[in-house]
């Protein structure tokens, strides 16, 4: 039997209409419907809040995932995760379940060891996730020495620019690239570009799951999960 193809949604609250407030409800409301549609993580990814505001948001995310998903349980396996983009200290203080590294971020290893001297014990009953961006095979590798719980591998199908649109993007690697990376023996997850049509060959390269921001912000939560479980 294949694995379940693990779905991970990365949030942008620009692009979503209005004002900050409206922004702010139509993220939350998103949020809330990946967590009823069983998606296994979400990337709170709002880099230009402050440390006090990204808690607070990401407070009210946890509230809008374990309020809105059909399953509670303490099992973060059976329950959507909830990760914090570079902050640790906000994903502990928030009572995240992990956080997500960039590439130029510090080290998995630094984070396991902060927390071991950490204050603020992580909140979660099982383990603390840490992820990492990767870009090169040898990045995947490398987050794999250094005990990543998992990569997200990116760009795949087209560049990605997170920052002002006159910021140079990263170049798509392709699907070799791709199925480099996944020797690895962590899992790797596909982001760049991926869409419902060609998640599939993600898998195939050996993809343990898909990451995006239009793929979930821009259509139905629940029909998305839908046709990539299927897969």
């Amino acid at each position: 039997m294949a694995a379940r193809c693990l779905l991970y949604y990365i949030t942008d609250r620009s692009q979503f209409l209005g004002d900050e407030r409206a922004r702010r409800r139509a993220l939350l409301a998103k949020v809330a419907e990946a967590g009823r549609a069983r998606v296994d993580y979400i990337q709170l990814r709002e880099k230009d809040l402050s440390a006090r505001e990204l808690e607070m948001l990401a407070r009210d995310a946890l509230s809008a995932v374990r309020n809105s998903t059909p399953l509670r349980t303490e099992n973060r396996k059976l329950r959507t995760g909830l990760l914090i983009n570079s902050r640790t200290d906000v994903a502990l203080a928030a009572g995240a379940d992990g956080v997500h590294l960039r590439a130029d971020d510090v080290a998995p290893h630094e984070v396991r060891q902060a927390l071991e001297v950490s204050a603020q014990q992580p909140l979660t009953t099982d383990h603390f996730l840490v992820v990492a961006s990767c870009h090169t095979a040898p990045d995947v590798f490398h987050a794999e020495s250094e005990k990543a719980d998992f990569a997200v591998f990116a760009p795949v199908f087209e560049k990605l620019v997170f920052e002002k649109k006159d910021t140079p993007g990263t170049q798509p690697t392709g699907l070799d690239a791709l199925r480099e990376a996944c020797r690895a023996k962590i899992p790797v997850l596909a982001l760049g570009g991926v869409t419902i049509e060609n998640a599939a060959s993600c898998l195939n390269a050996g993809a343990a799951g898909v990451a995006g921001i239009r793929l979930f912000q821009e259509n139905k939560i629940e029909e998305v999960v839908r046709a990539l479980r299927a897969l």
